[in-house]
């Protein structure tokens, strides 16, 4: 067995490589350091100027003002699904028509802003106000609610019908192809192979859809709904506080974040069979 006579003398330790500030590096720190005291400022802003009697006269308009934009976002996303679904299926049929005027529904309310739509069902359709109460739908599309609520739900299928059709099609075909080898009905293929793929695809971008269907929501003011943004330019008009608007913002990004986190819980949960 060989063995080693003489050790090897001890080796200093590396010299410590010193790192530069380059331009980029002191840029970011600069815009950093721009934004901390922007930050700190409006924070000290928001502390100092507390005004306790205004917090009890619009706080409780500002809290169903928000439960009216949660309610609205819900509303508007759930249909928006369940329309999405045959929506999707018409997108990928193999008749020519259907597909076309599921691709010309899909690229006009993905292709125009949200504002207009609502702006031409709560302006437009009053135009066939004799129709709609000549079919009993007068009493819907009266009520700027309703109005914001139809408008959100044909913008959002439209975004969720590509997040449906995208997810299926993502799917391999030999998947459809192994379970007609093994004699599985197409239908509980469908539902207990590829669907439970499709959704881990679909997960991410649903989340993205209703982030930005919370933010989108701000609009429906516009036709005058009380929503969370309704109140707050209520509640501007008498005060004249731009304050208000800051704790608007602030109660938009809170629900943002719940739902960003809650969202990412519930993909870990359901992809935790895919970590290794």
């Amino acid at each position: 067995m060989s063995h080693a006579e003489v050790l090897i003398a001890a080796q200093p330790a590396p010299p410590k490589t010193v790192t530069k500030l380059s331009k980029a590096r002191i840029a970011g720190y600069f815009f950093l350091t721009l934004w901390a005291i922007l930050g700190i400022s409006l924070l000290a802003m928001i502390v100092f100027g507390w005004d306790l009697d205004k917090v009890m006269t619009y706080g409780p308009r500002l809290r169903n003002g928000l439960w009216i934009t949660v309610e609205l976002v819900a509303t508007s996303f759930i249909l928006g699904a369940i329309l999405s679904i045959p929506l999707a299926f018409a997108r990928m049929s193999s008749n020519k028509f259907l597909s076309t005027l599921t691709y010309c529904y899909v690229y006009l309310f993905r292709g125009t802003p949200l504002l207009a739509q609502i702006f031409m069902v709560y302006y437009g359709f009053p135009s066939f106000r004799w129709f709609f109460e000549d079919v009993g739908l007068w009493w819907f599309f009266k009520d700027p609610f309703y109005c914001g609520v139809f408008a959100m739900t044909l913008n959002t299928a439209a975004y969720q019908t590509e997040i449906v059709r995208g997810a299926i099609q993502s799917v391999p075909k030999g998947q459809r192809e192994a379970a007609s080898a093994l004699g599985i009905h197409t239908w509980i293929a469908f539902r207990k192979i590829i669907i439970p793929q499709a959704l881990i695809v679909a997960l991410r971008p649903y989340g993205n859809e209703i982030i930005l269907l919370i933010k989108s929501s701000a609009t429906v003011s516009i036709i005058t709904v009380l929503d969370l943004m309704g109140e707050t330019r209520y509640a501007f008009s008498r005060t004249y506080d731009y304050q208000i608007y800051l704790w608007a913002a602030i109660f938009y990004l809170v629900i943002v974040e719940l739902m960003r986190n809650g969202w990412a819980w519930m993909e870990r949960g359901l992809t935790r069979h895919l970590k290794r």
